[in-house]
């Protein structure tokens, strides 16, 4: 069984350790009993001590004809996963109020230079309705000269 380490450190440990568990190997039928059980034992003690090795967080799984890229199984619902679900929305919804918001002042900004323009004119408002008026300007457009 092969370990692979995130870090070349553990991996040199390993090393290291494989090769003195096989100089021990080598060397422990010429021990005395009482010794090569001190050995054993603090091998028992070393392998316990030893770090588990880091599980990796995302697996794949087959399911049926498809694989699955599976996450490590969800803790609930802490303060940090509601804060990080609740403000892109709070986000989002902030900026389509400031859209709809800035659409509404452009309209009414439109609207009211409109009214402005029709209230400072020589004609009034009833002339712009009048069919005749309409037709009249159509007929009299000044076409632009070159000078």
């Amino acid at each position: 069984m092969t370990h692979t380490h995130p870090t070349p450190h553990l991996e040199r440990m390993d090393r290291l350790g494989q090769s003195l568990a096989g100089l021990l190997s080598q060397a422990s039928p010429e021990l005395p009993h009482d010794l090569s059980e001190r050995l054993r034992i603090a091998r028992q003690q070393a392998l316990a001590m030893r770090l588990p090795e880091p599980t990796p967080s995302w697996h794949v799984l087959q399911q049926g004809s498809s694989l699955t890229l599976a996450g490590p199984p969800s803790e609930g619902l802490g303060l940090w996963s509601v804060l990080g679900s609740a403000i892109p929305v709070l986000t989002l919804l902030t900026g389509l109020l400031m859209v709809q918001w800035w659409d509404h002042d452009r309209l009414i900004s439109e609207l009211a230079e409109i009214d402005t323009a029709l209230l400072v004119d020589d004609l009034p408002p009833t002339a712009y309705s009048d069919p005749g008026f309409i037709q009249f300007l159509r007929h009299n457009t000044p076409v632009p000269h070159e000078e």
